[in-house]
């Protein structure tokens, strides 16, 4: 069922099923996308149920302004970096950085199944600033285009396109390091 569909279906009184077809056709992705930044399976669940409690609530105030899934990346990436600043507070409490507790949770992951280059790869990507790690992980996993990145951010596709090459460049450097 296309993005459309699923936005008719809602607007003709189907909701619970238009949102059924929205967790049917994201979570996955979604999934992938969460899990990339917060590097753990449990909190990534814990986390996906969250973003998706925040369509139900927010779909009808959705305006078709934006395509869907843009609106749910939008919503997911909001999240994710709400609890990335949560934790960024428990970290500065423990001494420890945000980025050294993700890397260890890279490691003690028992979800994780990726072979080493990956694990050199997430534990680079936990190093860059918040901007450039949204841009490298829509851009190099997800695929997505400057255009759809910046409807997701709200930042110009020349600043992305600067954040993403900084981004590849220092993962570069860090994978180059470890090999």
């Amino acid at each position: 069922m296309t993005d459309r569909e699923i936005i008719d279906l809602y607007r003709n009184g189907q909701q619970e099923q238009a949102f059924n077809h929205i967790v049917e056709a994201y979570t996955e992705r979604l999934y992938w996308h969460v899990r990339r930044f917060l590097c753990s399976h449990d909190d990534t669940n814990d986390l996906l149920q969250d973003i998706f409690i925040k369509v139900w609530a927010a779909l009808p105030s959705f305006r078709g302004e934006a395509q869907l899934y843009t609106w749910l990346y939008r919503i997911a990436t909001n999240e994710v970096l709400n609890f990335l600043r949560r934790q960024k507070v428990r970290a500065m409490m423990s001494l420890d950085s945000v980025s050294n507790i993700l890397s260890k949770k890279i490691d003690e992951d028992p979800y994780f199944n990726g072979d080493e280059i990956q694990r050199v790869l997430h534990k680079a990507m936990n190093k860059l600033p918040e901007k450039q790690r949204i841009v490298f992980s829509l851009r190099y996993f997800d695929e997505m285009k400057y255009e759809d990145i910046s409807e997701i951010t709200g930042t110009s596709t020349g600043a992305l396109k600067a954040s993403y090459h900084h981004a590849y460049n220092k993962i570069k450097k860090d994978i180059e390091e470890c090999f």
